[in-house]
């Protein structure tokens, strides 16, 4: 929100020089974004005098001028009736970019040179006359700045206000801070009575239909109006914050508005079906056309007024081109109103429209300013478009403002804010805010909210308005001098940060991404109907159709960044990322949240260079090796076992695998379906993890052991079974790792074949056994032995043999 100081001390005396002001404002928690100069543009605007008028030899309403500004004469072309000899103007240098947007530049008009323009009151933004041109004080030295002249200085604010404060919305609230800053007073704009005629019930009504979507709606009437352009001190107020002004009736609600942060509207009474107001909802596919003429199609949710027939304005956000004021108006209905914040922010995000209406909407308006906007806004038709008003106004009010009531307790804010404020001060800090502050014990007050504060509710919230006023700055900075025993969260951190670190060391990089996605994302990843993660949370008010559901797996992220790197002819990928998946629970209204961990690996193997090794694409088995570098790097050794297509339908069949540590399944390895793929439109394979961190944390490893290097050199053995062919070969490993011979230091397969000679539906399994002995050399027939007793117990666990038959 744009703020005009010359505007802002109609309502406070401004006691500090703005820059001042703007460091007040922002350590009270009004952001202050930046400071303009509204009249910088005055800055290439001279004063000039007019040396010598000749008439225009090939245009005769136009006169050629030599004009001295001091550093030099400029010859221009005039038009205006006023320029004389001797007399002093304004001359717009070359390069000055005047308030209707037009930049000077040398020109030449009918065959003559103009290096300038001399200008009129209008065309500076001065004044309204634009007849002629703008005459100065003889005495004025030419070449001297018109802005320093006429002492034009207003700078204006601009404010970064954050959604809870709509009290600062509105000239009016924004003088109520400073007064509470300054410890002075404010003051509200004079509403003179005037005149009425008739009754406004006699001509008019107002029926709510809605009343929890409206929680109250004024009205007020005023004939006889003449619609034209506003006076110059109205359409100046509004351009000095980038308002345009439209007519004066337009121009009025929209000055208002900004005065007290109440949106107005104003329809045409001639042009209300049976004259009257009807509060309601639109019916499904209902059609509207608004005032920007685009047509809306409404649902059941969106609030519309209509008249005795039709819809005339959605509600908070924009009026309708069927009632909107013209230059034939001559009975204008008011209307000031208070709707739901809820159902306006909804509204205007389904039909993508903005307005200043909107913006304070649909963060809270000010129940009780609902009146007296309307009435200031009705004395001003009355004034500027010489307007009756008839009398009274119609104020329905269904559901009336309830003023909130807080106990505060002067100990418990000191303990919160950790420094020391008296209790006067405390009280003194609220008052000064607009707080009705009652004593009800020593140090306990009741504190009354005033109806502008919406954003204030609890306790807690008038600490913090104590502490803003009190000074962050006075706050002192301390350290925690307990002693904080290590705990679950702070295992579950240096776990996190664990895989964090080793994920980047083997290569991948994080990737951070909301935990929004697409509502089509279950689809996208085949999962089935009966699954958990189908189970979505929706997101209320969506950024977009791709964020409109809590996620349930991290890979929607991940495969959606592959397919933005993909388009960026970035191929060879390595990603991962730590994050929440969120799954809906029926019985409770929050979600289960599950901290996970998925990474996912494309293109190639060696990250495309050729220098020292012939590249190729990554694989199964390179994740797989991740995933293994991964946890046994943290402690814990990794199993793996045939995946279940049902729990894993986005990882390819015979290429996907669970991850087992001890006896628990913690997440799942292999290459990412094709039919996946292909949803997220991506031409390259990958390959990718997901690991459930939750169930590290309860699994937490042994704690490293140092242990002497051995003394001993192994012995290895090697053995090849034949074997069904789907059978596994970790379960072969396990089986020898249950033995727990104490000779057996490690195990692997080193070959897999299939094919001839070997029988159809059969493979062969080559492992490689590592003997070694802490305590002596072993001897070759000891070893021979235990690897034949090995062999001997593998051979009937799994219907194996060995080759030729034995």
């Amino acid at each position: 929100m744009k703020v005009a100081l010359s505007w802002l001390n109609e309502y406070i005396d401004v006691q500090m020089a703005p820059s001042r002001l703007a460091d007040a404002l922002t350590l009270s928690g009004i952001e202050v974004e930046a400071i303009e100069d509204r009249y910088a543009y005055l800055q290439g605007v001279k004063v000039g005098r007019v040396l010598q008028v000749e008439p225009h030899p090939n245009a005769s309403h136009l006169k050629c001028c030599l004009v001295d500004i001091g550093s030099g004469t400029l010859p221009i072309v005039c038009g205006a009736p006023n320029v004389s000899v001797n007399g002093a103007f304004p001359v717009a240098q070359v390069g000055t970019t005047l308030p209707s947007g037009l930049t000077i530049a040398a020109s030449t008009i009918r065959g003559m040179p103009s290096e300038g323009m001399l200008c009129s009151e209008a065309e500076l933004g001065l004044g309204e006359d634009a007849s002629k041109l703008m005459v100065l004080d003889a005495d004025w030295k030419p070449g001297a700045s018109l802005k320093e002249m006429l002492g034009c200085d207003d700078p204006v604010m601009e404010l970064g206000l954050t959604p809870n404060r709509a009290d600062c919305l509105g000239y009016i609230g924004v003088a109520r801070e400073i007064a509470a800053i300054q410890n002075s007073q404010w003051r509200r704009p004079d509403v003179p009575p005037s005149e009425t005629t008739g009754d406004i019930r006699e001509m008019t009504s107002v029926t709510i239909q809605a009343p929890d979507l409206c929680r109250r709606y004024a009205a007020s009437l005023v004939v006889d109006i003449a619609v034209g352009p506003s006076p110059f001190w109205l359409q100046d107020r509004l351009l000095s914050i980038g308002l345009r002004p439209v007519n004066n009736v337009v121009d009025i609600t929209n000055f208002v508005m900004m005065e007290t942060g109440q949106p107005l509207h104003a329809f045409d009474y001639d042009r209300l079906a049976e004259h009257r107001i009807v509060v309601r909802t639109a019916a499904d596919r209902e059609a509207f056309v608004t005032l920007d003429h685009k047509e809306r199609v409404l649902d059941s949710e969106i609030l519309m007024i209509c008249d005795g027939e039709k819809p005339v304005a959605v509600a908070g956000v924009m009026g309708g081109m069927n009632s909107e004021i013209e230059s034939s108006t001559r009975r204008v209905l008011l209307e000031s109103a208070w709707f739901d914040a809820t159902s306006i922010r909804k509204t205007s995000r389904k039909l993508g429209l903005k307005s200043e209406a909107s913006h304070r909407f649909e963060r809270g308006v000010d129940a009780e300013g609902v009146v007296p906007a309307l009435l200031r806004a009705t004395a001003l038709l009355v004034a500027v478009c010489g307007g009756r008003q008839i009398g009274g106004i119609i104020d329905a009010y269904p559901n009336p403002h309830v003023q909130v009531s807080i106990e505060l307790s002067a100990d418990e804010t000191r303990k919160l804010l950790g420094c020391d404020v008296s209790d006067d001060e405390m009280a003194s800090i609220l008052a000064r805010l607009g707080f009705g502050v009652e004593p009800i014990a020593a140090g306990r007050w009741r504190v009354a909210v005033p109806s502008c504060r919406v954003d204030v509710s609890r306790p807690v919230d008038l600490m913090e308005e104590i502490a803003r006023m009190k000074g962050y700055d006075a706050i002192p900075v301390t350290l925690p001098s307990i002693h904080i025993p290590p705990s679950a969260a702070a295992f579950a951190q240096q776990l996190r940060d664990g895989l964090r670190n080793r994920m980047s060391g083997l290569g991948f990089l994080e990737a951070i991404h909301y935990s929004f996605i697409s509502e089509k994302a279950c689809d996208q990843l085949l999962l089935p109907e009966t699954d958990e993660r189908r189970q979505t949370v929706a997101v209320l008010n969506p950024l977009s159709e791709d964020q409109a559901v809590m996620r349930t797996s991290l890979l929607p992220g991940l495969l959606g960044a592959m397919q933005r790197n993909l388009f960026q002819q970035q191929k060879h990928l390595r990603l991962f990322e730590i994050g929440n998946v969120f799954l809906k629970q029926a019985s409770e209204k929050l979600p289960k949240e599950r901290e996970m961990l998925a990474a996912i690996w494309s293109g190639s193997r060696f990250g495309g260079t050729k220098w020292f090794v012939e590249d190729s694409d990554c694989d199964f088995y390179d994740i797989k090796g991740i995933l293994e570098a991964l946890l046994e790097g943290m402690g814990w050794k990794a199993a793996f076992e045939r995946a279940d297509h049902l729990r894993y339908p986005y990882l390819r069949p015979g290429s996907a695998a669970q991850v087992r540590t001890g006896y628990q399944v913690i997440g799942c390895v292999g290459q990412i379906h094709p039919r996946v793929l292909d949803s997220f439109g991506l031409k390259q394979e990958a390959f990718g993890f997901e690991l459930d961190v939750h169930l590290l944390q309860d699994l937490q490893p042994p704690k490293p052991a140092a242990m002497a290097l051995p003394k001993y050199p192994p012995v290895s053995r090697d053995t090849t079974l034949i074997v069904d062919k789907n059978q596994m070969a970790m379960a072969m490993i396990e089986a020898i790792r249950r033995m727990q011979e104490p000779l057996v230091e490690d195990v692997h397969v080193f070959a897999v074949y299939e094919g001839a000679p070997l029988p159809e539906g059969k493979k062969s399994v080559s492992f490689r056994i590592l003997y070694r002995s802490d305590r002596s050399t072993l001897e070759d027939e000891a070893v021979t032995q235990l690897h034949q007793r090995i062999c001997e117990r593998l051979i009937p666990a799994f219907q194996a043999s060995l080759p030729g038959g034995n």
